[in-house]
């Protein structure tokens, strides 16, 4: 009975979004719980860790859903997805974690890594709207632009290396041979938890947005952008309750170096990304955030990120959102 699949189809969209959550939380946990090991082994801080293996592994679904749009041919949802992820990761991922644990955040992290998320932001507006100032003012992601993208992340990756001894913790020795490959299998397997819960939880997402009626540009900004976003959100909330927050704060910055310059560099270099105007005031937000972030921690007089201000980014963030659903 055709009535009995219609029927069906919500069930179905919501039975994946509830399965892919529980497949990203206990993806979050594999992963965070190998990244401390892996960190403690070798030395390495876990700021490091939460900004290249953590960051690497739960922005996996932004990069496919981008990349997947911008060769579909729906570069609004490439280029949604990934500033609506962004947006999330500070005020909704970052406002959740300092809510279960306030955040202190390292003086490095506060003149280093989060002015270099916030150029990234700046950067990619530069780029994305440097056609205004030519005689084609078609706005667009190019594959040159999309090189220069690559090109400051493999900075930023470099930096990341020469950097990652400083505050490290001791090197353990090993006492079980299996410990580093234990670690290593958690890591993998939390990979790919967060890898397939985050598309399970879109799928899931989108299925149920579409039988409600809401168009693809708007699920695009906010269901989309949710969904690739909740390995960054359980991933950091998860670091959160286990007090390891220099993987929560350095997850979500990471993320979002990874997000603007990782997943739209690569993207664009393969399929360039036509650039609508509109898009530019949710780029606005992004940078906003990141300097909502800087302007908490100057306040907060002790570089840390408190519950009151996870409640304000929340609280920001839930406007944001009415407002993306009143224009779409």
């Amino acid at each position: 009975n055709p009535q009995d699949t219609i029927g069906c189809r919500p069930m179905m969209s919501a039975l994946l979004l509830v399965v892919g959550l529980v497949v990203l939380i206990k993806g979050a946990d594999f992963l965070v719980k190998g990244a401390s090991i892996l960190a403690s082994q070798f030395g390495i801080s876990s700021l490091t860790i939460g900004l290249t293996v953590v960051s690497f592994g739960t922005s996996m679904p932004e990069l496919l859903v981008s990349l997947m749009s911008g060769l579909q041919n729906k570069p609004d949802l490439a280029i949604g997805n990934v500033i609506g992820s962004n947006i999330a990761n500070v005020l909704l991922v970052l406002g959740v974690a300092a809510i279960i644990r306030p955040l202190p955040v390292r003086n490095s992290t506060v003149v280093s890594e989060i002015p270099f998320s916030l150029s990234a932001a700046l950067l990619l507006g530069f780029l994305a709207n440097a056609h205004l100032f030519s005689d084609y003012p078609e706005l667009s992601i190019s594959h040159v632009d999309g090189a220069i993208l690559l090109f400051f992340f493999f900075l930023f990756m470099l930096y990341v290396y020469k950097t990652s001894g400083a505050n490290a913790p001791p090197v353990r020795e090993v006492k079980s041979a299996g410990t580093k490959l234990r670690a290593s299998l958690l890591i993998l397997l939390g990979a790919l938890g967060l890898y397939f819960g985050g598309q399970w939880v879109v799928d899931g997402a989108v299925g149920l947005a579409r039988n409600w009626g809401f168009n693809e540009a708007l699920i695009g900004l906010t269901i989309v952008a949710i969904g690739t976003s909740s390995p960054e959100l359980v991933a950091t909330a998860v670091a959160a309750y286990r007090n390891q927050t220099d993987i929560a704060v350095g997850n979500v910055i990471g993320s979002n170096v990874f997000n603007l310059l990782w997943v739209l560099g690569f993207t664009s270099t393969i399929v360039e990304l036509p650039f609508e105007v509109v898009s530019n005031t949710d780029l606005v937000v992004v940078i906003a955030s990141s300097a909502m972030f800087i302007l908490a921690l100057v306040a907060s007089g002790n570089n840390t990120v408190r519950r009151s201000h996870g409640l304000l980014f929340i609280s920001f963030y839930l406007a944001y959102i009415v407002y993306v659903v009143l224009r779409g």
